[in-house]
């Protein structure tokens, strides 16, 4: 590792700057009341059935929810605590926002302990902490990458001061947390800490036999690298105990996609527009080929390591791992942050060249968390417009709802997809968003009575069939759902449709395209036509 030479710190190293961008990152979040992220209300829904289930028994007529040892527990976790001080909502919106901060927090921290300095080239990994996986909202996977990235920056610190011991202790019991929050987060976490000791071990060995003349020694540095990670190895138990059970489903599935995965690293910068987010990413990959050209800017052999790990990983990493869909997508914009914070300066970049780097590198986060700030409040306004039904609505209603979108996979989502996962949390009403995969997340859906219609993805409708998913068209969906299972129908912007599919519900409200419907039982509903 290089470690700092002089004492002398510039204003992008000093730990003023580092807590500036940190609490910078949450800007974003701080003004709409529900974080617009893809999935995250529905699993909002989750979190309130987790709460509320124990007094409110008709929740388990709709839900199944056991408490089990499975490595995705990081928010459902901390809601228990949070909730009752906070409020549900507020405890969600505080997590979410820790999350940018602790990412941003990690690189930064990772990058000082192998450099020994913040380089410039470092703070234009920031914008990385409003990635595509966490606009999808993948709660727990991104508040264990986050938390990962803070350990492993832990995790090189106790190994540069020689406190191999004490990393042991606090190690063992911090790997089977960070695998409770989810496997992911404790998966790349092996896979850095390996790549780090690889390298120590391997200048450890080289300075030991240096006057002997013989080989550096690669084998004897992987075996003493295995054996120093043995501390992050217990969750390996875990891991086997929860995907053993009989009750556990989910395929693992669609292994090198080679189009997609070309796909994802282009896309993890992905918001709501096309051309600034793409024009983000060359800018990162403009750093990153200067760092192959540029004379004054170098790679540590430790990060560009931990870089082509997570490589290795992401090429042989399949789209959909136990039922879990994005597996590889998920971990591009890391791979491409660890090459990023992998550069460095030599010797010959001059104070200015670096101040420069450094300016350009704190305007592209600022370019990007502008930029991100005003998508929110873009969004922010959509939800308010969409959920406005919600408080019209009693409690314990059972409602169907039906998502509009296009078979053509548009750069900007709605982000609606899980908005009626907030009639969950909000009027404890059914919700038919919600997943139902044994053995991946605490809560299933068992509502018999709505066939077809009770769970993800029969919220979500298109103007036709859409080839490879399992969205039901609009005259489908409205024209064979259980009318007997459901009191209310809600359309949030759904395609155009013959009106003559709803002649027996009653219109109760309207914002824009959206409405919302009572099922009209006095009505006979129109009988299916045959071929």
């Amino acid at each position: 590792m290089a470690r700092g030479t002089t004492t002398e710190l510039h204003w992008w190293q000093t730990r003023t700057f580092v807590a500036c961008v940190a609490l910078a990152s949450i800007i974003p979040l701080l003004w709409p009341e529900i974080p617009p992220l893809v999935d995250l209300p529905g699993h909002m829904g989750r979190y309130r059935v987790q709460l509320a289930i124990g007094d409110n028994p008709w929740l388990s007529q709709w839900y199944d929810f056991r408490w089990q040892l499975i490595g995705n527990l990081g928010v459902d976790l901390l809601i228990e605590p949070l909730a009752p001080i906070f409020g549900l909502e507020l405890a969600v919106k505080l997590i979410m926002m820790a999350i940018p901060a602790l990412t941003v927090t990690g690189l930064l921290w990772i990058a000082r302990e192998v450099h020994g300095r913040i380089p410039a080239t470092a703070l234009f990994a920031l914008p990385l902490a409003y990635s595509y996986p966490f606009q999808f909202g993948f709660a727990n996977f991104a508040l264990a990458m986050a938390l990962a990235l803070n350990l492993f920056a832990f995790w090189v610190r106790l190994g540069r001061l020689g406190k191999l011991r004490l990393r042991t202790i606090l190690f063992v019991p911090a790997s089977c947390l960070l695998w409770l929050c989810h496997t992911f987060g404790w998966g790349v976490l092996g896979v850095l800490a390996f790549s780090a000791e690889l390298i120590r071990q391997h200048d450890i060995r080289k300075d030991a036999i240096r006057d002997s003349g013989a080989s550096h020694g690669w084998v004897s540095a992987i075996i003493r690298a295995g054996i120093n990670c043995i501390p992050l190895a217990l969750p390996m138990v875990m891991m086997v105990l929860w995907r053993s059970g009989d009750h556990v489903t989910g395929k693992t599935q669609d292994w090198f996609n080679w189009r997609w995965k070309m796909n994802w690293i282009t896309m993890v910068l992905r918001d709501r527009w096309m051309a600034f987010d793409i024009a983000s990413v060359t800018v990162l990959f403009i750093i990153l080929f200067r760092g192959i050209r540029d004379q004054t800017i170098e790679y540590s052999r430790n990060l560009s390591l931990s870089a082509l790990f997570l490589l290795l990983v992401y090429i042989l990493l399949p789209q959909i791992v136990f039922g879990s869909a994005y597996a590889d997508m998920r971990l591009a914009p890391f791979m491409l942050a660890f090459a990023i914070i992998a550069l460095r300066p030599r010797h010959g970049l001059s104070l200015r060249g670096a101040a420069v780097l450094a300016v350009l590198g704190f305007s592209f986060f600022a370019v990007r968390l502008a930029g991100t700030t005003i998508s929110y409040l873009i969004y922010d306004r959509s939800y308010d417009q969409a959920i406005a039904a919600i408080d019209t609505l009693p409690e314990r209603a059972r409602v169907v709802s039906f998502v509009g979108r296009r078979c053509r996979d548009d750069w900007a989502y709605s982000r609606l997809e899980h908005v009626p996962g907030l009639l969950l949390e909000r009027r404890l009403a059914f919700a038919n968003d919600q997943w139902s995969m044994a053995g991946g997340q605490l809560m299933t859906t068992r509502y018999p009575a709505a066939r077809g219609f009770s769970h993800d993805p029969s919220e979500i409708v298109s103007d036709i069939r859409c080839r490879g998913q399992f969205w039901r068209p609009i005259s489908t969906a409205l024209e064979h759902f259980p009318r007997a299972a459901f009191d209310y129908v809600w359309l949030i912007h759904p395609p155009a449709f013959d009106p003559a599919l709803i002649h027996d519900l009653t219109l109760i409200r309207r914002d824009g395209t959206s409405a919302l419907f009572k099922v009209n039982r006095t009505v006979t509903p129109r009988p299916a036509e045959t071929e």
